[in-house]
């Protein structure tokens, strides 16, 4: 990442946003529903419309959902850009690492290969 530090970015938003397991399962609702209230969302977790309510704003913070009021409701979406941000991260962070792998893997390899011939094998 290139945040500077104690910034928070939109990664680390994302991140934080989705530690919380209740806050997966209503962005795993509303992918599937398409569009939710806080009480449908609600009636289908063990948690209050308030504590919903609440997660949602969390998840609205990160750029994960967005609200928008239809009468006297507000309905949420799924807002897939913070998270297909967040998965390039990760496949970029992959690779890093990956790459890094790969040189010790040499490393360690090619001095095996001068201990075999330095003991003669």
């Amino acid at each position: 990442m290139t945040e500077s530090r104690g910034a928070v970015g939109p990664v680390d938003s994302v991140l934080a946003a989705l530690a919380d397991p209740t806050r997966r399962q209503l962005l795993g609702q509303l992918a599937a529903q398409g569009e939710a209230t806080a009480t449908t969302l609600a009636a289908a977790l063990p948690v209050s419309r308030q504590a919903v309510v609440k997660h949602l704003a969390v998840l609205d913070a990160a750029g994960l959902v967005s609200g928008s009021r239809v009468g006297r409701e507000m309905r949420y979406v799924v807002r897939p850009a913070a998270l297909d941000a967040t998965a390039r991260w990760m496949a970029t962070l992959a690779a890093e690492w990956d790459g890094r792998l790969a040189r010790i893997k040499r490393v360690a390899e090619s001095e095996a290969e001068a201990l075999r011939w330095e003991d003669g094998s």
